[in-house]
């Protein structure tokens, strides 16, 4: 469920395919994956999970897989 919901947050905000994530998928494989991406991505976590990041899990929610364990541990 989770994954899910995290497949389509990253393929709206990363204009990526939600089939084309998997666990490596990361800023160094994905070309729109930028810092301004990133940061439009950790605000639609936040507000689609209902979760907040501080800044140290913000600068370490760099693959499918980390969001994922974070996402976990939150919720």
């Amino acid at each position: 469920m989770i994954e899910d919901k995290l497949k389509r947050i990253m393929s709206k905000i990363l204009k990526i395919n939600a089939s084309d994530i998997n666990a490596d998928s990361s800023p160094d494989n994905i070309d729109t994956w930028d810092s301004l991406m990133h940061m439009n991505l950790v605000l639609s976590l936040e507000q689609n999970f209902s979760v907040s990041f501080d800044d140290e899990e913000i600068i370490q929610l760099l693959s499918y897989e980390i969001i994922l364990a974070t996402l976990d541990e939150k919720l």
